[in-house]
This record gives structure tokens, C-alpha cells and sequence, in this order.
């Protein structure tokens, strides 16, 4: 039948060290690697208050608010920026333009 031919004694042990040799190399490349790079910081699950006058100018600032913008803006979760926006509806700084059940486009209420 078919299939790859078995390899000699010889042969595999000439791969194990070749493959030994790299793993050296590569584990001395490892080493003078420079200074370990910081971690991404904790995304938030709570969101900012829709009451504070601070994060209602910068909420205004912004042209369309969609729950990814206000996430990324302010380090949360999509979840709690949603809430978010919710919140700033109910309190009438946006306004809902458009959306389904999967994203919610609002824009800032010109007062």
C-alpha cells in the first residue's frame, strides 16, 4: 500500500538533533527579547454615571453612538455600554435614530 517510507536509525537521529539545534537557537533568541510588554488593562462592567456632566460633554462629542464607540471610549463592555445608552435615552441626551435587535444607533440631542 501506499504511505511515507519508515525512516533509518540514522536518518531520525540526524532530525533529533537538528531539531534539538533549533529549539537551542531559538530559546537563546528568547532570551535577549527586551523588557516584558505591559498587559491590556481590565475592561470595566460598570458603566460610567449617565448623571455626571463630564461624561454627558463627551458622550456629546461623539457623532454616532453606537455601543461599540461608547465601549472603546470609555473601556467598558458592550453590554454595560448598551445599558449605558439606554440610561442617557431614558435621561433625554440621545435619541434612538435607528437600530434592531442587534445594534442601536442613537446621536446626541442638540439642547
Amino acid at each position: 500500500m501506499g504511505g511515507k517510507k519508515k525512516l533509518g536509525l540514522k536518518q531520525m537521529e540526524r532530525m533529533q538533533n537538528k531539531r534539538d539545534q533549533e529549539s537551542r537557537s531559538k530559546d537563546k533568541k528568547k532570551e535577549k527579547v527586551g523588557p516584558p510588554k505591559e498587559r491590556q488593562r481590565a475592561i470595566s462592567v460598570i458603566p460610567p454615571d449617565a448623571k455626571n456632566e463630564r461624561v454627558v460633554n463627551e458622550v456629546k462629542k461623539i457623532k454616532v453612538l453606537t455601543p461599540y464607540a461608547v465601549a472603546s471610549k470609555f473601556n467598558i463592555r458592550i453590554s454595560a455600554a448598551k445599558d449605558f445608552l439606554e440610561h442617557l435615552e431614558q435621561n433625554g441626551v440621545v435619541q434612538l435614530v435607528s437600530g434592531n435587535h442587534n445594534l442601536k444607533i442613537y446621536k446626541s440631542v442638540a439642547a
